[in-house]
């Protein structure tokens, strides 16, 4: 598995250690920046995470800024996109199990790495649920494709 992984400032730190937790359970990891402290734009780095999950250069992402809601936003204006913020162990489940979350977003400024690291592991370790939650992605995605 291929998780792309992005921050802005506000998440560096916090990115820094999802980064080496990942790693240290093998998971393998595309780091798209930013890569220091110093000011940037939170919508260049969600976009970058973005697109290497819709065009299949990582299978997840997990995106960090200061309070995870940039990130959801601009993520999710990628097409075939489900970003969640997570907040909790329910919301990391929930984002999997009926929303096949393909990215998660993070607080920097608002989530320790120690919940972090639990976010994640839930995120991962559980399995979309399928059943009348497809017709619900199904509708999402002609949303998505609409012209109006």
């Amino acid at each position: 598995m291929i998780i792309a992984v992005g921050s802005d400032h506000g998440g560096f730190s916090l990115k820094q250690e999802i980064v080496s937790f990942l790693k240290s359970i093998g998971i393998e990891v595309k780091d798209e920046g930013t890569f220091n402290e110093e000011s940037v734009d939170y919508p260049d780095f969600a976009n970058k995470v973005a697109k290497s999950v819709s065009k299949n250069e990582a299978d997840k992402g997990i995106l960090v800024c200061g309070t995870g809601i940039g990130m959801s936003i601009s993520a999710n204006k990628v097409k075939g996109i489900r970003a969640a913020l997570v907040t909790s162990d329910y919301n990391a489940e929930m984002s999997a199990k009926h929303n096949n979350a393909n990215i998660i977003t993070l607080g920097g400024r608002t989530t320790t790495i120690d919940l972090a690291k639990r976010y994640i592991k839930i995120w991962l370790e559980t399995d979309f649920e399928g059943g009348r939650h497809i017709g619900r992605l199904s509708k999402i995605e002609q949303i998505e494709n609409s012209k109006e």
